[in-house]
């Protein structure tokens, strides 16, 4: 089921899961991620955001082809989702796995990973959740160390992703075909915001 969040006056209502563990695939693209949190994890609920519609319809058949009943799909934009579309303090895990860097100087604007976006994360995620991303585009990978860095909120969480090693989104498989590193580094969320 594909839930349209596109309203600022509604909290979507997560479905009810057998663990409570709740896992966020944020901008999931095709969703190959997301299938496979869902079927390594049945106890979990696992969400896949995205804002492209047509790749959420296939991501949407491919769960029901394959009795996922704990894996859901939500269009909505990040900023916006993690702002005030899911409730506080609703998500153990959040991958962001390869953001379009937007590498021209021009372009950098159009980044989802700011100080903006970043201060965002603490109202969904719960204290001692993580946070995982990766990327192919080194520069966009010190950036991102500096500005959580500067946060103080997280603190480095090595290995906090290593049950997920094995799986690669779709970008990532074309990135490691083409010889480029793409590197990971998740973080917890370590304090609350106050």
């Amino acid at each position: 089921m594909i839930t349209v969040l596109t309203n600022t006056w509604e909290t979507y209502e997560l479905p009810p899961c057998e663990s409570g563990i709740v896992e966020l695939d944020m901008g999931c693209g095709k969703g190959a991620y997301t299938l496979a949190l869902a079927e390594r994890y049945p106890e979990r609920l696992v969400l896949g955001s995205d804002v492209m519609m047509g790749r959420l319809r296939r991501l949407d058949r491919k769960m029901e082809k394959r009795h996922l009943a704990n894996a859901h799909c939500l269009r909505a934009a990040s900023l916006e989702l993690v702002s005030f579309q899911l409730p506080p303090q609703c998500i153990d895990r959040i991958h962001l796995l390869c953001p379009d860097p937007w590498p021209k100087d021009r372009h950098a604007v159009k980044r989802l990973v700011t100080n903006d976006f970043l201060c965002r994360i603490p109202r969904i995620l719960k204290l001692g959740g993580i946070l995982h991303m990766s990327t192919d585009h080194a520069p966009y990978f010190e950036d991102w160390m500096r500005l959580v860095g500067q946060i103080k909120l997280f603190e480095l969480a090595p290995g906090a992703a290593d049950d997920m090693a094995d799986v690669k989104t779709d970008f990532e498989k074309i990135w490691l075909e083409q010889g480029k590193e793409v590197q990971h580094v998740c973080w917890r969320l370590a304090r609350e915001w106050s």
